[in-house]
């Protein structure tokens, strides 16, 4: 059996499932792998140096796949920021039919996207966000709860509350991420109206994931108390793995709330990209990690990852829940 869901209609994936973009982590061989255990792999656009060695990555994938995969243009908010028309351009040429944004307004993409007949699922932290990116034109809104690894946004409401509110006031579909590793939660995403899940930390730890068994290893050792917010003084806060770099960063946070020039050398994303491709040292720099890690205990490979989270769902959802509704004699 399969889950059909619009979310699989819409991608033509066979299971609801969609591996997030991911900073160091979003290459082809872990975009493919997704994609060929029949979920939706994603490579990251940023974690790319140039919008040419974004065309390289994407041609990698396509000799690695023949199954649909899609990239993900996060708009950050840097003091240099990236040529994003230009990545953007490279994703329309190579023929990419989805993409996940994220981050800063995405009314300029969405439409340039659109217009080339990409689909675009986008990702909110509110539902105020979610509402204004279905009036520009999103496909899909990816649902990012306070659970997720990376940047939750600041009102710290988590999935149970945003999805049946996403339910009660979206027209297009939408789908939950954060916090997502096992197939009760699948289930229970499309019980709350969801059309599917997005995976991020849960995906770091398996086996064709491109970073070292040092931090693998950590994300199996660690549990959902392994996790702390960061950057809360500057208003862009993010979870990450709980370690003495994080909380020399908050340290500092609390004697210069507010000044990001003060930690700046701290949260570089070449710290992170040293531990998960050289060191393996978790607790050598500060990285983002969901509090899915609590439902973390081995390193699977992509298709058995996605394969037992899909049966544990369609078990419970022919199986159990069904037991549940007991007919009235009255």
């Amino acid at each position: 059996m399969v889950l059909k869901t619009k979310l699989t209609e819409m991608l033509g994936i066979e299971h609801p499932i969609i591996q997030g973009g991911m900073h160091w982590v979003g290459y082809a061989e872990l975009a493919s792998a997704v994609s060929n255990a029949g979920a939706l792999g994603i490579i990251t656009a940023l974690t790319q140096a140039t919008p040419e060695d974004l065309r390289a990555e994407i041609r990698k994938c396509k000799t690695m796949t023949n199954k649909p995969f899609g990239v993900n243009l996060t708009l950050l908010p840097a003091l240099a920021p990236p040529n994003y028309d230009a990545f953007a351009d490279v994703v329309i040429a190579e023929g990419i039919k989805v993409v996940e944004t994220a981050g800063r307004n995405p009314a300029k993409f969405i439409q340039k996207f659109k217009a080339a007949n990409v689909i675009v699922i986008h990702k909110c932290v509110s539902i105020k966000h979610a509402l204004t990116a279905e009036r520009l034109g999103a496909d899909c809104i990816s649902m990012d709860g306070f659970e997720c690894a990376g940047h939750p946004g600041e009102a710290d409401i988590g999935n149970l509350v945003l999805l049946p509110k996403c339910a009660r006031v979206l027209k297009i579909p939408f789908i939950a991420s954060g916090g997502i590793g096992d197939g009760k939660q699948l289930a229970a995403v499309l019980a709350l109206g969801g059309q599917g899940v997005n995976m991020g930390t849960r995906f770091m730890a398996t086996t064709e994931c491109p970073i070292v068994p040092g931090i693998k290893q950590a994300l199996v050792d660690g549990d959902e108390n392994s996790t702390t917010l960061v950057m809360r003084s500057v208003k862009n806060t993010e979870r990450v793995f709980k370690n003495k770099v994080a909380a020399e960063v908050q340290a500092i946070e609390k004697e210069k709330p507010g000044d990001f020039m003060a930690i700046r050398h701290l949260v570089r994303g070449d710290n992170y990209r040293k531990s998960f491709q050289e060191t393996g040292d978790a607790h050598s720099s500060v990285w983002s990690a969901g509090t899915v890690m609590g439902l973390i205990d081995d390193v699977p490979t992509c298709k058995e990852l996605c394969e037992r989270m899909v049966q544990e769902a369609e078990s419970i959802i022919n199986d159990r829940l069904p037991r549940m509704v007991i007919k009235s004699k009255l």
